[in-house]
């Protein structure tokens, strides 16, 4: 069993990779940085993740799963392209469990299991997705948002059983709890009070922890990371601490 905790969570230009072995490596992902350059993604100049770690490491990788440019947290790649099958096969069956931690307008007082369908982007078809919405703290800020002269806010756990594009963002919205600094399905005037206030435009939603078995070792990979720094100044706030996904 591996289990890592990360205590440091460097700049884009320094990726810090959490795990590696002969097939793969796990990055820890900064927000605001693709993975690599799409379609969807053309009017974006800047290095991707797969750029830099060629430069750092001095091999290519393989994504072995998808990330959101504005999401930070764990990433699954491959050393070699014929490695990926086997790892994407995890994904598609749930044989990896993800969990990520958000801070969402609102408060979040008990478990939420949310089913909506999800619009793929490429087709316009809705598909099924699943989403399970855990609270883990809550609180309140007394600045006036709105017509409320207090704000409220959640930190929860989500944890994906499907894997659709924007999934858990979409899901949050659906139940009136958009994730802070979500600027396509979340509250703008609540982004913007995060941005006076702490100085953070980041996308809130942080890919902490993963737990699989190694399909071609056979061992039980389990890794975590702690939350980003630009998000201590907030959880410090509503005092709120870090929270451990998987117990020792």
């Amino acid at each position: 069993m591996h289990l890592i905790h990360s205590n440091t969570y460097l700049s884009p230009m320094k990726i810090d990779l959490l795990y590696e072995d002969e097939a793969i490596i796990i990055a820890n992902k900064p927000a605001n940085l693709l993975i690599h350059h799409s379609y969807y993604a053309r009017n974006i100049r800047e290095q991707t993740l797969l750029q830099l770690l060629k430069e750092q490491q001095g091999q290519d990788f393989y994504p072995i799963h998808r990330l959101d440019r504005k999401t930070s947290g764990l990433m699954v790649l491959a050393k070699q392209k014929n490695s990926i099958a086997e790892f994407q096969h995890l994904f598609e069956y749930q044989g990896i469990t993800k969990h990520y931690v958000a801070i969402v307008r609102g408060h979040v007082n008990e478990k939420l299991h949310i089913t909506s369908p999800v619009k793929l982007p490429e087709n316009k078809v809705y598909k099924d997705a699943e989403t399970q919405c855990i609270p883990l703290d809550t609180g309140t800020l007394p600045i006036a948002v709105g017509p409320y002269e207090e704000s409220r806010y959640s930190l929860v756990l989500l944890i994906p059983k499907t894997g659709r594009i924007h999934q858990l963002r979409i899901h949050m919205n659906k139940v009136s709890r958009p994730i802070i600094g979500d600027t396509k399905y979340g509250d703008r005037f609540h982004n913007r009070m995060f941005e006076k206030q702490f100085g953070c435009g980041d996308l809130l939603l942080h890919a902490q922890a993963l737990r699989f078995v190694h399909p071609l070792t056979s061992k039980l990979i389990e890794l975590q990371t702690k939350m980003p720094p630009r998000w201590q100044p907030i959880l410090d706030a509503l005092d709120w601490h870090e929270k451990t996904v998987f117990k020792k």
